[in-house]
């Protein structure tokens, strides 16, 4: 199971205008290939009127699946340059959607191959890139003397708080990252002086800014 990787941070689209044809880029995460086959034929069917709705997607994982389609642009100068913008920006999980309406000039091949690629990474750019990395949900239950402490290493160590909550004893959710979880609990047990305890709990993706 990966444990860390880029993908978009969110639905978002670009256009630029290519001799006078228009180029839109939507660009949404996406987690399976059913949800990217829904999330396009959504484009399609919003931008029904379109000359070309040209499409790629990258889901990574254990097993790698990727797909393009020209969409009736002429073979190889649309999908793939789609698909080359997602992997050049290792971005992965992420379906990209290129809407063409035809502006009555000719662009040729390699006008339409740098045209939907710089698209299709204007429409990443917009959406903006974030890392999701395997944390372990984790419950660090302490009495109220040692909160400082605990807070300044927490903090130190750039761990992400979920909650805190008070009650006769103070619980802190954070999630800890999964390869990091005994030197965690190792740390956490030298600063406290064995006073604390954790509980793991489950393990989930984060997003966290990209570096």
């Amino acid at each position: 199971m990966r444990k860390e990787y880029l993908t978009a941070s969110g639905e978002a689209s670009a256009e630029m205008e290519e001799k006078k044809s228009r180029f839109i880029a939507t660009v949404k995460p996406v987690a399976t290939e059913e949800e990217a086959q829904f999330f396009i034929n959504s484009i399609k069917s919003r931008c029904w009127n379109a000359t070309h709705n040209v499409y790629a997607y990258y889901i990574g994982g254990d097993t790698v699946t990727q797909r393009f389609s020209d969409d009736g642009e002429p073979s190889g100068t649309a999908g793939i340059p789609v698909l080359e913008a997602i992997k050049k920006l290792g971005v992965e999980d992420t379906a990209v959607v290129v809407t063409r309406y035809f502006g009555g000039t000719l662009l040729g091949a390699s006008g339409l191959v740098r045209a939907y690629g710089k698209s299709a990474a204007m429409g990443i750019e917009a959406a903006g890139i974030v890392k999701r990395m395997l944390c372990v949900e984790t419950d660090i239950h302490l009495d109220y003397s040692l909160l400082g402490k605990v807070q300044a290493f927490v903090s130190s160590e750039g761990y992400k708080i979920k909650d805190t909550i008070y009650t006769e004893d103070v619980k802190i959710i954070l999630y800890v990252p999964s390869d990091k979880y005994g030197e965690f609990s190792a740390k956490l047990t030298e600063v406290t002086n064995a006073r604390a305890y954790t509980a793991a709990g489950r393990k989930v993706f984060i997003s966290l800014p990209a570096l």
